[in-house]
């Protein structure tokens, strides 16, 4: 699928000079729309791909079920209604107390949740790399031996057994009629 692109104005040069001789410095064919592109893409491979984007907090759609608005919470049915004024005043009440008490709570709790689990996740990769994989590599290291004799046990001992079943079960046949 293209996309089409703004005309940009394109400035041609025919090099009547004789002193300037096509150097790689000078591009005066170039337009203003692949200059752009060009800074564009410059600018992008600055960007961190571990900065999180501001504008969507929740790409995954983890909490969905919060999407909460006045309505989901109080509705009054048609046979009892309070006054108009009131029901401004509760909608936009419950608005602000709802969006500053959200704000508060996160910033009292915010920053020392994100540092007690960010330690917690560097502690559990610390003692996966640092402990459990080279433990369970040494395990499976120093019990190679033990994968050999298991093997040579179930070859001299159990495979015959199950050698012999199959051949006693092997002449048996099923047939089914249809009366």
């Amino acid at each position: 699928m293209m996309q089409s692109t703004p005309a940009a104005e394109t400035e041609i040069d025919l090099g009547d000079d004789e002193d300037s001789q096509d150097s790689e410095e000078e591009q005066p064919w170039k337009t203003q729309l692949e200059t752009v592109m060009e800074e564009e893409e410059e600018e992008a491979s600055t960007q961190s791909d571990t900065r999180p984007l501001i504008n969507e907090r929740d790409p995954r759609q983890i909490n969905e079920c919060l999407k909460v608005s006045f309505e989901d919470v109080i509705a009054e049915p048609v046979s009892v209604r309070s006054g108009d004024r009131v029901w401004i005043w509760s909608t936009t009440l419950f608005e602000v107390a709802r969006v500053w008490f959200y704000r508060i709570i996160t910033l009292l709790l915010a920053v020392p949740f994100s540092i007690i689990t960010g330690v917690i996740f560097a502690l559990l990769s610390c003692l996966h790399i640092w402990f459990f994989t080279p433990c369970v590599k040494v395990v499976f290291i120093n019990t190679g031996w033990l994968k050999t004799l298991w093997s040579s046990v179930m070859d001299i001992f159990i495979l015959p057994v199950f050698h012999s079943a199959a051949k006693c079960c092997s002449s048996i046949s099923v047939q089914l009629l249809h009366k």
